[in-house]
């Protein structure tokens, strides 16, 4: 069966009693950990800016865990800003699934009076179509300027959305072309606050793509594979996979590629050297004035993505390595209270910062695409002395290296408080925990 049509016939058939037990798991992590970045992330100038600009008005969604409530549409999409405006949010799939699956499932959710269970199923039928398009081309989407959380976002929050409505194959493989025609994001706004607003418009895409193809609004059912479709379209190398036949709900994606929960509030492509630099801190202390030069071996591609040399604010900072190295070795961590402009600003990270070279190379991981096969870190004293730090090969909280329970509710705490959160972080988390025997409306119950 070509591609999108057997996209929507897998979203149409796919039920609670047809999940995995571990795809069930880790689409509750997925929730848990997006629901603490959008609350963090809430009061961001960013989410401030749209919800003026869009005076949503009320509705029955609510917004950032909050007291107010909009129609779902606007809700999917502050809350999506919000998740993603601290860039702390989980990884996947060359992106951030859970910041555009989430928000979207959430709010609509919450309008239809669904199910944790359905939103459980929502996720997966989400996060498979999103991977479904990720393995059909090894071109890396950065390279060319494309933001693949955008890009496949709005398609997998179709897909999501389209089970929650419980569209026929026909109607949810039109959600699905519906989705790609919304599907935007540039790499040239990293850095700035429209990195975020592409997770949420990917969101408000996904509702609004299943609620037009069900009320009969039409899209071509063969708008991802078409020689003009979406994969051609966005690929890097112009060689997607177009034909080969889906193996949907055979072999679950969710399980072998799983989630990447962040440690750090920075890029991803900072988190291994991260590792690397804290581990060797902490081995040998370091003074910030004794440092001559810090070397970091990335591979090329982390170092396009990581765009920002000399940044001079916090959001800036979360797309630079030279600040992810200088804030390692000064307040020996990198975390929300270091991503503010006063910190970034401060003499001797801007110094420090200016003592960082970054070399690339193009050997790349076979398992994970654009990665070197491990980032490391040296640094040399103005005594003569080298300290290298060991390999890292996997960050901190990748699906091969999770953090712990205790680690992902400190976490979840620490967002939550962050954000001013109305509801307690035990409270909420409790109700994540078993998310699948409550409804929508009370897990954002305050």
């Amino acid at each position: 069966m070509p591609l999108t049509k057997a996209l929507g016939q897998f979203i149409t058939d796919l039920s609670p009693n047809r999940l995995p037990e571990e795809a069930v798991r880790i689409a509750q992590l997925g929730f848990i950990d997006c629901i603490g970045t959008m609350i963090a992330g809430r009061n961001e100038d960013c989410v401030k800016i749209l919800r003026r600009v869009l005076d949503p008005g009320d509705g029955p969604s609510t917004l950032v865990f909050g007291t107010d409530k909009s129609p779902a549409p606007e809700a999917a999409w502050i809350n999506g800003v919000a998740a993603h405006a601290l860039d702390y949010d989980d990884v996947a799939l060359r992106g951030h699934p859970s910041t555009v699956l989430v928000p979207a499932i959430l709010a609509e959710a919450e309008a239809l009076g669904s199910s944790g269970a359905d939103m459980i199923v929502a996720y997966v039928a989400g996060y498979e179509t999103w991977a479904e398009l990720f393995r059909r081309d090894n071109g890396l989407l950065h390279k060319k300027g494309w933001h693949p959380t955008g890009l496949y976002g709005a398609v997998g929050a179709a897909a999501a959305c389209a089970s929650l409505r419980r569209l026929d194959a026909d109607k949810a493989a039109q959600a699905i072309a519906l989705g790609a025609s919304q599907s935007a994001g540039l790499m040239a706004n990293f850095g700035t606050m429209t990195k975020p607003f592409h997770a949420g418009r990917s969101a408000h895409a996904g509702i609004m793509a299943a609620r037009l193809a069900e009320a009969g609004f039409t899209a071509n059912t063969d708008a991802l594979e078409h020689p003009q479709g979406f994969l051609n379209a966005i690929s890097a190398e112009g060689n997607p996979d177009r034909t080969s036949e889906p193996k949907l709900g055979e072999a679950w994606a969710i399980l072998t590629q799983g989630l990447g929960i962040k440690k750090y509030p920075t890029c991803y492509c900072t988190h291994r050297a991260i590792d690397c630099m804290l581990d060797l801190v902490a081995a040998h202390p370091v003074d910030p004035d004794e440092v001559k030069k810090i070397t970091v071996n990335i591979s090329d591609y982390f170092a396009t993505v990581l765009r920002n040399h000399t940044p001079q604010t916090g959001l800036a900072a979360k797309f630079s390595m030279e600040f992810a190295m200088a804030s390692g070795v000064v307040a020996k961590r990198v975390g929300l209270r270091e991503l503010t402009d006063g910190f970034v600003q401060r003499e001797d990270i801007q110094t420090l910062m200016q003592r960082v070279e970054i070399v690339t190379t193009t050997q790349y991981d076979d398992e994970l695409p654009g990665a070197a096969p491990a980032d490391t870190v040296k640094v040399e004293l103005a005594s003569g002395r080298v300290i290298e730090g060991a390999p890292v090969r996997r960050a901190t909280g990748h699906a091969t290296r999770p953090l712990t329970e205790t680690q992902i509710y400190d976490k979840f705490a620490d967002c939550l408080d962050a954000g001013g959160s109305d509801i307690p972080a035990e409270t909420l988390f409790a109700r994540l925990k078993s998310i699948q025997s409550m409804s929508a409306r009370e897990l954002t119950a305050a």
